[in-house]
């Protein structure tokens, strides 16, 4: 009899400690855990992803660290090999950091969920919990009378034994369920804590190389050879002309007329297409050329399963999907991250750059041999009128929630979203046998 009373003190305490415990260890004074178990998933949701876009958002860099960069870009050798290959490295390292912050705020997310259903389980037996402290606490204060000191009440003791070799089970296994239950919200909390931690270190070193991206762009922008003042009067010309344009056919090819710098980068687009199809012998491209070149190395046709994924990001509508609106897509959509970087796919000439009706901002790079690659849904544009530009090279900036763009998809939220297409002869064409299979797997999310 005294081994029973002595489980039963044993559960009593470790019941208690455990009920007492739930609160401190797993405290989060984030505002999603401070909605508390019964809170509205929906408004949990929203808190948490409110809290994960702070973490990001408000880093920035110091003035110091500004400085440094600043330093480095003007310290690097200035050659066109070197400026080229910096800007692109960097804009893949800016990438790959997009997909892994997106990759930590699933997990999170995840996480998120999962202490979610923890903490209601335990909200859920809370007042199951409380009653069977209440009868442990009552049976402690009024214990059955032991045998040997008074033998007249052994029936009471025998009754109470009954009793207690009915609830110690189930007490028993209760308290085991919660207790296990606690730790694995303790190690829940241990580990969104590690993502957190990786995520405001892939946050900072993103803000530092876009950072760079910037410089390095600026940097790119006062070695062009056409004066502002000519680009300027260009872009005018060009704004009018894509107002009374009607399509993307007769906006490119109005450009290539009408604009000196569209034309001359039509021209060069053809000229380097003539020069790759005269080698005789070529083999098949392995790679797209050095980071020197001044035009392309590997004509757009010779260039299928080379080309870099334009941003990071998951793709929600693919080339001859229905666009909802009874037709075709005639590009590809992907849903980027706020703010995320776009680079350009191929090599070739910027022939227009600019908003255009339903479009938004439109970047249109003559990639020679008929062929044309059209970017939409950007927020900012960071090329010009007539400038080359390599496969990777950063040449825009999403914006921080879904603008107007022909790709525009119902995603049920407010997310940036970037149309890709890709043309020939003024056609739509599928751009799916083009993309490299590493950007292809990580622009497929």
């Amino acid at each position: 009899m005294p081994g029973r009373f002595a489980q039963v003190a044993a559960l009593t305490t470790l019941a208690v400690a455990l009920a007492a415990s739930a609160p401190s260890r797993a405290v989060d004074d984030s505002p999603a855990a401070s909605a508390g178990a019964a809170a509205d998933p929906a408004a949990v949701k929203d808190a948490r992803q409110a809290e994960l876009e702070a973490v990001a958002r408000d880093i920035a860099l110091s003035g110091a660290r500004q400085a440094e960069l600043k330093a480095e870009i003007a310290a690097l050798d200035k050659d066109r090999a070197t400026l080229n290959q910096t800007l692109i490295d960097t804009g893949k390292r800016v990438q790959a950091l997009e997909g892994q912050i997106g990759a930590t705020e699933t997990r999170l997310a995840s996480l998120g969920r999962d202490e979610q259903a923890i903490r209601a389980s335990l909200a859920e037996r809370r007042d199951v919990l409380a009653e069977v402290l209440a009868a442990l606490q009552r049976m402690g204060r009024h214990p059955p009378p032991a045998i040997l000191v008074r033998p007249e009440d052994a029936l009471a003791a025998i009754h109470s034994a009954m009793l207690l070799g009915a609830v110690v089970p189930d007490l028993r296994a209760a308290a085991g369920k919660l207790s296990a239950d606690l730790r694995q919200l303790v190690a829940l909390k241990d580990e969104m804590e590690r993502e957190r931690d990786r995520l405001r270190a892939d946050a900072t070193a993103l803000v530092e190389d876009r950072t760079r991206v910037q410089l390095l762009v600026e940097e790119k922008r006062k070695q062009a050879d056409a004066s502002a003042a000519a680009l300027a009067d260009e872009g005018r010309r060009a704004a009018e002309l894509a107002a009374k344009a009607t399509n993307l056919k007769d906006l490119i090819s109005g450009m290539e007329r009408q604009i000196a710098a569209a034309a001359e980068a039509a021209a060069a687009a053809e000229k380097a297409t003539a020069a790759n199809s005269a080698v005789v012998g070529k083999a098949p491209a392995t790679s797209l050329g050095n980071a020197d070149r001044l035009a392309p190395a590997v004509n757009f046709a010779d260039a299928r399963g080379l080309l870099p994924a334009p941003a990071s990001g998951a793709v929600i509508r693919r080339f001859g999907d229905p666009d909802g609106l009874g037709a075709r897509a005639q590009g590809i959509s992907i849903a980027t991250r706020a703010g995320a970087q776009v680079s350009s796919p191929s090599d070739g000439w910027v022939v227009y750059a600019g908003p255009f009706r339903s479009y938004g901002q439109l970047l249109i790079i003559n990639a020679g041999g008929g062929y044309h690659v059209l970017l939409a849904g950007m927020e900012r544009i960071d090329v010009q009128l007539g400038q080359f530009v390599l496969a990777g090279e950063p040449v825009a900036m999403m914006a921080s929630q879904r603008l107007a763009s022909a790709g525009a998809v119902n995603i049920g939220s407010s997310q940036p979203v970037l149309y890709v297409e890709f043309r020939k002869d003024g056609t739509s064409i599928d751009p799916a046998p083009w993309w490299a299979a590493s950007s292809l797997e990580k622009v497929g999310g």
